[in-house]
């Protein structure tokens, strides 16, 4: 399965972003209030400036206290991304994620943001594939 079936099966394909201006505690009530676990932080909503996550505000608060609240969120956003395109196969990004240990993945047209993958989204794919190919190897098993 190619991430270009998984992103039509989406229900909401468009991307969070803000600009690396915004403040961290900006940045949590906007994962908040859209209930999502990631920002992608972009300038013009088509390069990407880098991704803030949950887990990078948490961090962020456990080092440095409430005083972070009012940073930029450039000040703690992940830079070093790993990115994809519609044309990989889901269990390569999926090994991408596990391996690196992060949930969210943007996907990339021509170095345009276009998309961002979740693990669950990920997850929820292959398991419909998985769920399919032993539907398929039942009914063979059963000659119809």
């Amino acid at each position: 399965m190619l991430v270009s079936h998984i992103l039509q099966s989406k229900a909401d394909d468009r991307v969070a972003t803000a600009l690396p201006s915004v403040t961290v505690a900006d940045a949590a009530r906007m994962l908040s209030e859209r209930r999502i676990g990631t920002l992608v932080i972009s300038r013009d909503d088509r390069t990407i400036d880098g991704i803030v996550s949950e887990r990078d505000i948490v961090r962020q608060l456990g080092k440095a206290g409430a005083e972070c609240l009012h940073q930029p969120v450039s000040d703690i956003m992940t830079t070093k991304l790993v990115t994809c395109t519609r044309q990989m196969r889901a269990d390569e990004v999926l090994a991408q994620m596990t391996e690196g240990r992060f949930r969210h993945m943007p996907v990339l047209d021509e170095g345009a943001l276009v998309a961002l993958i979740s693990l669950g989204d990920v997850v929820k794919a292959r398991l419909s594939e998985v769920s399919m190919e032993k539907d398929a190897l039942e009914g063979m098993i059963r000659g119809h």
